[in-house]
């Protein structure tokens, strides 16, 4: 795993004369923040580091920030901008020769091709040796709360929806975006694990039939939480209420961490999730009740088919 180069970041703390500093780290870089945290101080910052869970750009430390004069981001892009926190990606390399795996299940010659933020600086040499081999790779520029050209992340697939491509290839570990890049853009997709050295053909039906029978769940409930993230980057407050106009079942909750525990206590029979689209899609084993997302709340109103089945996304 790449460490964290502290050397640019020392230089734009004493460019905004800073001298305290909180850090926040998301879970899988939290064990370096220690070390970080050291080598800030070795020179001459006092610095904060934030232990609560951290989930993205989108869930800031505010608090830490509230005792400090710069808040340093660990390992995103950022989503929104904030003149006194400081975003600072973590880069992570795999070998380009890893890209072999996924070339004899592509089936075509021109291809979009996404990953997420720790691997986007090294697109523009995938794009090389894709070349090489026959393939042409196409990325989108970046945009919005997907800065990096290619970037896509579990909330956001804009960077997926490359016109003239009915082909994608998602480089990065796990299943969840290549899926979500699958119901987002309706394309051929294939998923590289660069560092498994494994390439799959995406398959989204299975978690189609999940979402299927919570949504036949959901009709069933007899009241309905519109949960209504306090986190500034997860927060839809225009789309809580305008889903709790649909139903007068509903009604909006406002959570910071929306928890098994915290759902158990409430005691909706189902959830409408207008917070981090990955709780609905990533966590529902761990919940008692249905929690689905906005799009699926439509489709249990009779606003929306199951033909017409959309991935939750915020813009």
């Amino acid at each position: 795993m790449s460490s964290i180069d502290t050397a640019d970041l020392i230089r734009e703390l004493h460019r905004r004369g800073a001298h305290r500093v909180a850090l926040q780290l998301p879970e899988g870089l939290k064990r370096q923040g220690a070390g970080l945290a050291l080598d800030l101080k070795k020179a001459g910052f006092s610095v904060i580091l934030s232990g609560d869970p951290c989930y993205g750009a989108c869930d800031l430390a505010i608090s830490a920030l509230a005792e400090a004069d710069v808040l340093v981001h660990i390992g995103h892009t950022p989503v929104e901008v904030h003149p006194d926190v400081i975003c600072l990606p973590f880069e992570q390399d795999f070998d380009l020769s890893s890209l072999d795996r996924a070339l004899p299940l592509l089936q075509e010659q021109r291809i979009g091709l996404v990953t997420t933020v720790q691997h986007a600086h090294l697109l523009p040499a995938a794009v090389r040796y894709l070349a090489d081999h026959g393939i042409e790779a196409v990325t989108r520029d970046g945009s919005g709360r997907t800065p990096a050209a290619g970037q896509v992340l579990g909330c956001t697939y804009r960077a997926a929806r490359i016109e003239g491509v009915n082909e994608i290839l998602y480089i990065g570990t796990g299943l969840f975006h290549p899926i979500g890049v699958q119901l987002a853009t309706n394309k051929r997709v294939i998923a590289l694990d660069p560092f498994m050295q494994k390439a799959d053909v995406v398959d989204s039906s299975r978690l189609l039939r999940r979402r299927f029978g919570l949504i036949e769940r959901a009709k069933q409930a007899e009241s309905f939480g519109i949960l209504l993230s306090t986190k500034s980057g997860q927060r839809r407050a225009a789309m809580a209420e305008r889903l709790a106009s649909l139903d007068d079942r509903a009604v909006i909750v406002t959570l910071q961490e929306v928890s098994p525990d915290a759902l158990v206590n409430l005691g909706f029979g189902c959830y409408v999730n207008t917070a981090c689209p990955r709780i609905a899609y990533d966590d529902q084993v761990r919940f008692p009740v249905p929690v689905i997302t906005p799009e699926e709340f439509e489709i249990v109103c009779g606003r929306r088919t199951w033909d017409d089945y959309l991935v939750d996304e915020i813009p």
